[in-house]
């Protein structure tokens, strides 16, 4: 399953370089606005077939300018008990700094693997000098420059090797994995309580692949599928909990390994950048989802108009995806607990619906006749056949074209909101490619 890797040192020492070289291939966009969603922290990486996470820790501190040597320290030890592995970012040039000694002291008592990376090695020269990073205790400094990417291959090999040995799942495959979602005290355990009921002996532990993914089997009332589990939000106050970065880090785990995310919001703060980070997370691993809003029991009106309100309210929020579920409930009073379970079920199924090519044809073709892809320097762009791709992870479909190349993101996005509105795929991502016929 999915691991992590977590980038950690002090500010500048080139932690965002590296961060985009490991996961540029995936990264298609990147907006260097304030306040769009912290999407350069958390991306995806693939070296030898092993996929993983990685995560700069650096972006989540919020005053790079005077950063705290308590801000580093709280990185630090977040990366160590989240990741699998932690690269430890050092610059050549600089030399060893009081700073760099610091994170070492908290590295060195860690049980996890880290590996000291000498950043900004571009020449032979300042190869030499990565040798009196020795000093920190870490073993062997490996130079690289993120820059140009030189060392970099190395350095993965490296990193792939360090990544625990997983047993295979121990899970059911045709069993769904539904993981609650949300930041902290939205209400995620109560949510977990309610579900679980008083009646624990109904549940088996399986401990997950990675250290502290747990899978809950669930089975009653007709519902049977695995509660994901992250075991390590049991730990106390190590970091201030109220770390957005803390938040986002613990989910990517749980999100990694489910099919269904369940991501609680708070009915009275409205949906906030944390919350949308999580949902980016979501997205990016094309996992299914259904919003509950916890905490309605505490809503003064609950007229249908608030409803209404606070739905229109959240899928603005969440555009361009925004045909999922959203359910009312409160953990507390236990209202419509079982709508979200029987919710997250069928959104499950929709992720494993199958349509028939012939039924598709019948009903996508006529609809493209009459608003074809609009042509392009007078060509004409004509789509002939398409069908659902067998055996993927999420509903993907393939339009065959002539000139593929030439159809937009827009009409993309009109394929699939007429598939969205004949085929029920609530709250589950669908692809939808345009190759060559």
């Amino acid at each position: 399953m999915g691991n992590i890797v977590a980038i950690v040192g002090r500010p500048n020492v080139g932690k965002s370089t590296l961060f985009n070289r490991l996961t540029q291939t995936r990264h298609a966009i990147v907006s260097d606005e304030a306040g769009t969603t912290r999407d350069r922290q958390y991306g995806k990486s693939e070296w030898c077939g092993r996929e993983f996470s990685v995560i700069d820790t650096g972006g989540w501190v919020v005053n790079s300018d005077d950063i705290f040597e308590e801000e580093i320290r709280k990185q630090v030890v977040l990366a160590t008990e989240e990741a699998d592995v932690v690269l430890f970012l050092v610059d050549v040039r600089n030399g060893v700094t009081d700073l760099d000694e610091a994170v070492a002291n908290i590295l060195r008592r860690s049980k996890k693997p880290v590996i000291l990376v000498a950043n900004k090695a571009d020449t032979n020269e300042w190869t030499y000098g990565a040798a009196e990073f020795y000093s920190l205790g870490l073993g062997d400094p490996y130079p690289i420059s993120a820059a140009t990417g030189s060392g970099t291959g190395d350095l993965l090999d490296l990193v792939v090797k360090k990544f625990p040995k997983t047993a295979d799942d121990a899970t059911d495959e045709n069993i769904p994995r539904f993981a609650v979602v949300g930041r902290p005290n939205v209400g995620k355990s109560s949510l977990i309580n309610a579900f679980i009921g008083e009646d624990r002996n109904i549940v088996t532990d399986i401990a997950g692949t990675t250290r502290d993914s747990i899978y809950t089997r669930y089975n009653k009332f007709g519902f049977d599928f695995y509660l994901v589990d992250t075991a390590g939000i049991r730990r106390k106050n190590k970091v201030k909990e109220d770390l957005e970065f803390y938040s986002v880090m613990r989910s990517i785990r749980a999100i990694e390994n489910s099919d269904v995310c369940i991501l609680m919001l708070d009915a009275e703060r409205g949906i906030e950048a944390q919350d949308l980070n999580i949902f980016q997370v979501i997205q990016r691993n094309n996992k299914s989802l259904v919003v509950v809003v916890n905490k309605w029991d505490l809503v003064e009106e609950k007229t249908t108009m608030v409803m209404n309100e606070y739905e229109y309210a959240i899928r603005n929020r969440m555009a361009p995806f925004d045909d999922f579920p959203i359910i009312f409930a409160s953990a507390m009073t236990k209202q419509r607990i079982f709508k979200v379970l029987e919710t997250a079920k069928d959104v499950y199924q929709s992720r494993k619906r199958r349509v028939a090519t012939a039924k598709l044809n019948e009903e996508m073709l006529p609809l493209i006749e009459a608003y074809p892809p609009p042509s392009i320097k007078g060509k004409y762009i004509k789509i002939k056949y398409c069908m659902q791709l067998p055996e993927t992870q999420i509903p993907s479909f393939v339009f065959y074209a002539n000139l593929p190349q030439y159809v937009k993101e827009p009409y993309r996005r009109f394929l699939e909101n007429k598939i969205r509105e004949r085929w029920d795929f609530s709250g589950t991502p669908i692809n939808i490619f345009i190759r060559q016929k």
